[in-house]
C-alpha cells in the first residue's frame, strides 16, 4: 500500500471515528506519472517600489550626493534636527523667501530628500505654493489632484499623497492652481490637517514650501501652524531693504535660520554652494 493510500485509509477511518457529518472529498492519484509543473506567475509590481528615474542636476543631493552642495545640505539638516529636538518635537517646517526666483523650493525639496535618506525619519514635503508649485516637476511627476483640493473637499489625504520612491519621502502636491489661496491656508481645515500630520507620526518632518513672503498675504496664515521658518535668500536677487521687510513680516522666534543661496564663492570644483547661517538660542552665529 501506497503512502497516499495509508493516508486516505487514516482520513476514512478518523472520519468514521468522529462520527461527524462532514464530507472528505477522496481524490485519485495517478502515481505512475510525473506529477504536472504548475505555472506561477510573478507577481504584481507595487509602484510604490519603482523609483523615478530623476537626472535633474539641481536636486543634488540625489544626483551627486558626495558634492559639496549636498555636503552644505546635510549640515543643514543636523541643524533642522538639532532645532526640531528642543524641548518637544517641533517637526513642521516652513521655507520661504523675500521674493520669487530665490531657490526656496529647491531648498525645501532637497533638504526634504537629506531628512528622507536618514534611516530614522519619514518625510512629508507639501508644496504650498498653490500659484507656482514646482516640487512635482523636480521629480518628474504629474499630479492630477493636491492640497487646494483636499482643502476645498474635493479629494481625499490617501488620494492625493505621493510615495516618491526617494527614501521615505512623500509628496503631497500642490494641487489645481489657485490665485488666491489666502482663505484656505487661514480655514480650520488647514489647521486640523496641519495638527494631523504634525502628531500622527512622531518620527515625520513636514517640509512645507510656501509662497514668498512680500508679494502674498497668506504667509501669516502658514507661519502661525510653522514650529520653525527657514528664510533663504539668493545672492543678487533681493535687497537689504527686502530682505528686513520680509524678516519683520514673519514670525522672529521661529526663525531656525537664513540659507544663503547660489553665492558667488566658488568652490576647488567650480560650482557654487550653499551657505547656511544659524542662531541659537545663545545668539552667537554658527556657520555651516
Amino acid at each position: 500500500m501506497s503512502r497516499i493510500e495509508k493516508a486516505m485509509e487514516k482520513a476514512a477511518q478518523l472520519r468514521n471515528v468522529l462520527g461527524g457529518s462532514e464530507v472528505i472529498h477522496e481524490v485519485k492519484m495517478d502515481t505512475s506519472q510525473q506529477p504536472t509543473r504548475l505555472h506561477v506567475p510573478p507577481p504584481p509590481i507595487d509602484n510604490d517600489e519603482i523609483k523615478p528615474q530623476i537626472q535633474n542636476p539641481l536636486l543634488a543631493t540625489l544626483c551627486d550626493p558626495h558634492s559639496l552642495v549636498s555636503e552644505e545640505y546635510r549640515k543643514l539638516k543636523s541643524a533642522v534636527i538639532s532645532f526640531a529636538q528642543q524641548d518637544e518635537f517641533k517637526n513642521v517646517i516652513m521655507v520661504t523667501s523675500s521674493v520669487s526666483c530665490e531657490g526656496k523650493s529647491l531648498v525645501a525639496l532637497n533638504l526634504a530628500v537629506t531628512l528622507a535618506q536618514e534611516y530614522d525619519h519619514t518625510v512629508l514635503l507639501v508644496d504650498a505654493d498653490l500659484r507656482k508649485p514646482s516640487s512635482h516637476v523636480y521629480l518628474g511627476l504629474k499630479p492630477e489632484k493636491g492640497l487646494s483640493d483636499y482643502l476645498s473637499g474635493e479629494s481625499s489625504l490617501s488620494d492625493i499623497l505621493i510615495k516618491t520612491g526617494v527614501g521615505r519621502l512623500s509628496l503631497l502636491p500642490a494641487g489645481t492652481p489657485l490665485r488666491n489661496p489666502v482663505e484656505l491656508f487661514s480655514s480650520q481645515k488647514m489647521k486640523e490637517f496641519i495638527s494631523e500630520i504634525k502628531n500622527r507620526y512622531p518620527d515625520r518632518f513636514i517640509i512645507i514650501d510656501t509662497p514668498p513672503v512680500l508679494p502674498f498675504a497668506e504667509l501669516r496664515s502658514l507661519t502661525a501652524l510653522a514650529d520653525g521658518v527657514l528664510f533663504v535668500i539668493r545672492e543678487g536677487a533681493v535687497t537689504p531693504e527686502n530682505i528686513s521687510e520680509a524678516l519683520h513680516a514673519l514670525d522672529g522666534s521661529k526663525l531656525i535660520g537664513a540659507v544663503y543661496n547660489d553665492a558667488s564663492t566658488v568652490s576647488q570644483d567650480k560650482h557654487s554652494h550653499y551657505y547656511y547661517y544659524g542662531h541659537g538660542k545663545s545668539g552667537q552665529q554658527t556657520t555651516a
